[in-house]
């Protein structure tokens, strides 16, 4: 096998040159330069060839360890910090096979924006945007299935890549200062290039190839999916390039503000279960956090907390699989960070009982502290927190031609953070209202709009009102009934559907200018939690006895 091969060791062979001489400060002129000095090391071409070889044959194992471990090592030992060969460098390797040659592309380009200094150049991402589209006009008009397999791992991160890199030209777009009048010409000319709606389409188009709705709905009523399938929708390349791009526009929608469509779009898709579409784990680790993150936006903070708890736990099971280097792992490690964050956000905004294992990461990283910062009302570390968790949101437009050359990107990202910010506004005197509703079951309002007072009171002196203090309370205390009712998903195919709950530990009504208390809090039942640890003790121990040494 050419696999076993990959041990050896293969030196670049620069032919001589001057020392210093070619060096202009310009990455892009360098990588350039050197390619014209660069000989390809023959371990490359032999992987290249075995590649498209594999590929070819539809060789689906061979395929994944190859792309998961061959292709990975490959670029840490010659490619860490340039390009992998250009496509003219390596079509006469493999005979200039068309397919493979998009697949190698859309590889070569996700090196480039991952791993080089200074990120594409424009032509580069008008490159990448062009194969993108050859490859799915090839996909999506043929007559029948392609004769292409691809792992399901490859086909998440193609998928996830092409929403990525609409996002990064977005970004890139949007700052028009320290930009050539060439480059604001090409971009104006060429704004078809990684527009919205072709992305929209592009995405739409796989799920209605693959029927995958209409599959998923046949799915959790317990049918069988192929029976609906049709032609395309049975072969595995369709079915799961469908499916990932439902995730595809989940993450779209929320990277646009519309988080009603981004949890719409998932319908049928069981959030809360395993199921035989949900077993690439990159794929359910960013579905949670664009679902949970909508969640939150939309006030339905009891689903956000439910969304992000069943994930971390998840994570925390199998962290091993995320430690090695790649651009991905990387990905899942950044997501796990900030959905920490969201989660702390949630519970200081609606506070409920979370797995024992979670409470405890968020009690010993500094988490704890963001969390006391903002129970006490700080709004600037809502905003910190805020702003490092969130996605980088997106104008579905870009500036116009004519618009003054400055950043444009911080726009949307400003807007949803004012939207979030104002909901923490009016929730601000929550947790200080919640902590003195605990420690009583009767109060007079008088009695409460003195203790929230109590500072303004030493400020204003002989001129602070009571009366307006207790007007100002009964406002505050309606908030904290209203806030603390959230519509939670309890059954149903759509993350939309839900009953509304009161998800608040206190219950109080007012009785002429009195407060009456009531603790809804249920006391934790401490003993299915030995029933269940004794149970997974007992069978620990059965697998022992049965180990054989």
């Amino acid at each position: 096998m050419i696999s076993e091969d990959f041990e050896q060791g293969y030196d670049y062979n620069f032919e001589a040159r001057g020392e210093y001489e070619a060096h202009t400060g310009d990455p892009n002129l360098d990588i350039e330069y050197d390619r014209q000095y660069y000989k390809m090391p023959e371990m490359v071409k032999k992987f290249l060839t075995y590649f498209r070889n594999v590929i070819s044959e539809g060789l689906i194992f061979e395929i994944q360890n190859l792309y998961e471990n061959s292709f990975p090592k490959l670029t840490e030992q010659y490619f860490e910090k340039r390009p992998w060969p250009d496509e003219s460098e390596v079509a006469h390797i493999v005979d200039n096979d068309p397919v493979f040659m998009i697949l190698y592309k859309e590889l070569y380009f996700r090196h480039i924006y991952a791993r080089i200094q200074g990120g594409p150049t424009l032509e580069q991402r008008f490159n990448s945007f062009y194969n993108y589209c050859d490859l799915f006009n090839y996909i999506l008009s043929a007559e029948n299935p392609v004769p292409l397999e691809l792992p399901d791992q490859w086909l998440w991160e193609l998928v996830d890549e092409f929403v990525y890199q609409f996002q990064s030209f977005a970004q890139y777009r949007a700052r028009l200062q320290k930009k050539t009048a060439e480059e604001l010409e090409a971009l104006n000319t060429n704004n078809k290039v990684w527009n919205v709606l072709c992305i929209l389409n592009v995405l739409h188009s796989l799920v209605d190839k693959s029927n995958i709705k209409r599959q998923l709905e046949v799915y959790a009523s317990g049918g069988e999916p192929d029976s609906v399938a049709g032609e395309f929708g049975r072969h595995s390349l369709y079915k799961m390039l469908g499916y990932f791009s439902l995730v595809g526009l989940l993450r779209l929608h929320s990277l646009l503000g519309d988080y009603y469509q981004a949890i719409k779009v998932l319908e049928n898709i069981e959030l809360h279960k395993k199921s035989q579409y949900s077993h690439v784990p990159a794929c359910q680790i960013s579905t949670s956090y664009y679902v949970g993150f909508a969640y939150m936006m939309m006030r339905r903070y009891s689903d956000a907390i439910r969304t992000f708890s069943s994930i971390l736990l998840y994570i925390q099971r199998t962290k091993q699989l995320f430690s090695s280097r790649s651009y991905q792992n990387d990905q899942i490690n950044k997501q796990t960070d900030q959905m920490y964050n969201l989660l702390a956000i949630c519970l200081v905004l609606h506070p409920q009982c979370i797995d024992e294992s979670i409470q405890q990461v968020l009690r010993e990283k500094n988490y704890h502290e963001k969390m006391y910062k903002m129970q006490y009302g700080d709004l600037a570390e809502f905003e910190s927190c805020f702003l490092y968790a969130c996605p980088k949101f997106l104008s579905p437009v870009p500036p116009p031609a004519d618009a003054p050359p400055e950043d444009y990107t911080k726009e949307a990202i400003k807007h949803q953070t004012q939207v979030f910010m104002g909901e923490v506004q009016q929730q601000r005197m929550l947790p200080t209202i919640r902590s003195y509703l605990k420690l009583y079951t009767t109060l007079p309002l008088s009695k409460l709009a003195t203790f929230m007072g109590q500072t303004q009171r030493n400020a204003d002196g002989a001129n602070w009102d009571l009366g307006k203090e207790m007007r100002s309370l009964i406002i505050h205390l309606l908030c904290f009934k209203h806030k603390m009712k959230n519509v939670v998903w309890t059954k149903g195919a759509s993350g939309l559907e839900g009953k509304f709950q009161s998800g608040s530990e206190v219950d109080f009504y007012i009785d002429n200018d009195m407060i009456h208390i009531a603790d809804t809090k249920v006391a934790n039942r401490y003993g299915d939690f030995f029933i269940r640890k004794i149970l997974k003790f007992e069978e620990l121990n059965r697998k022992l006895h049965h180990i054989k040494i």
